[in-house]
C-alpha cells in the first residue's frame, strides 16, 4: 500500500529544509519508552528529519530550541511536567510544531496537568481485563483482551488512515475520556462483561487528530509495547500520523510554513 502522505517534490526535504524532530521518552518502563521510540528513529531520519532524543520533558522549557521545531514525538507515561516545560510545549504546538505519539506515552502523561489534557484531547481512564480471578495472574497481560479497531467514515478519507480496513488486536484496549474537538479516525468498543460495573458497550476514540493553534496533534491508543507497534496496521497509522502532524512544508520549495 502506498503512503498517502507524500514528501515534497522538486528539492528533497534534506536539500530545502533540514526538518527537526524531538523525541522525548521516559516515565513508566512497562511501556518500553526507549525500545518503542528506537523503532521509529530510522523512519524519521529517512523521512528527512534531524532527530534529537531527550529522556525528560524539561527540554520543552528551552524556548530557543523549541522555536521552529517541526515535530515532537513523546513517549512519557505518567510522570510529571514542570510548569515551565508545559508552557514551552503549549507555545510550540500553538506556533506550528507537530505533536504526536501512541498509547500511554501521550494519552496517559502528566496526570497532574489539566492544560496538557486539553492539548491532547483524550486521557486514559482504564482498560478492560480478563475474568477475575481465574484468568488473572497479576501480570500486564491480565489486561490483554481481543478487540477491534474500527476506521470511521472520516478516517477512510484522512491521509493517516485512508486505505486501511478495520483490524483486530489482542493487547490493552484503552478506555479514553475525550472531547469533540478531536477528529476521530478510528474507534474501539469495550464490551460489557458480567464482572465489570458498566452496563452497556462503550465506544472510545482509538486514533484521532486535533488542531491546536497552528499546530497538529496526533494520537493512537494502540502501542502498549514494541510487539503491538510492530503490527503492520499500528505501525502504518503511527508513521503516517507523525508525518501528518509535523509542521507543514511548502509543496514547491520544501520549506517549512
Amino acid at each position: 500500500m502506498s503512503d498517502p502522505i507524500q514528501q515534497p517534490t522538486g528539492q528533497t526535504g534534506q536539500q530545502a529544509h533540514q526538518r527537526r524532530a524531538l523525541v522525548v521518552r521516559g516515565g513508566w518502563d512497562g511501556h518500553q519508552p526507549v525500545e518503542a521510540t528506537e523503532l521509529f528513529l530510522p523512519f524519521l531520519e529517512e523521512s528527512g528529519f534531524h532527530v534529537r532524543v531527550e529522556e525528560s520533558p524539561d527540554v520543552y522549557a528551552d524556548a530557543a530550541y523549541m522555536e521552529g521545531l517541526d515535530l515532537v514525538v513523546q513517549s512519557v507515561t505518567m510522570s510529571e511536567i514542570s510548569p515551565e516545560a508545559l508552557k514551552g510545549l503549549l507555545a510550540a504546538v500553538a506556533a506550528g510544531t507537530g505533536f504526536g505519539g501512541w498509547h500511554g506515552g501521550i494519552a496517559d502523561s502528566y496526570r497532574n496537568s489539566s492544560d496538557y489534557l486539553q492539548l491532547v484531547g483524550g486521557q486514559f481512564a482504564t482498560h478492560a481485563a480478563l475474568h477475575p480471578p481465574a484468568e488473572r495472574k497479576g501480570e500486564m497481560d491480565d489486561n490483554y483482551v481481543p478487540h477491534r479497531v474500527e476506521i470511521t467514515e472520516a478516517g477512510r478519507q484522512h491521509p493517516v488512515t485512508a486505505g486501511l480496513d478495520d483490524f483486530d488486536l489482542v493487547t490493552e484496549q484503552y478506555w479514553i475520556l475525550s472531547d469533540d474537538l478531536n477528529d476521530v479516525l478510528a474507534t474501539t468498543t469495550t464490551k460489557t462483561r458480567e464482572w465489570e460495573p458498566w452496563h452497556r458497550p462503550v465506544t472510545c476514540p482509538a486514533v484521532w487528530t486535533r488542531a491546536w493553534g497552528q499546530g497538529r496533534v496526533f494520537v493512537a491508543t494502540p502501542g502498549h509495547q514494541v510487539d503491538v507497534l510492530q503490527d503492520p496496521n499500528v505501525r502504518t497509522v503511527v508513521e503516517r500520523g507523525l508525518l501528518w502532524a509535523a509542521r507543514a512544508l511548502d509543496e514547491t520549495t520544501g520549506a517549512a510554513l
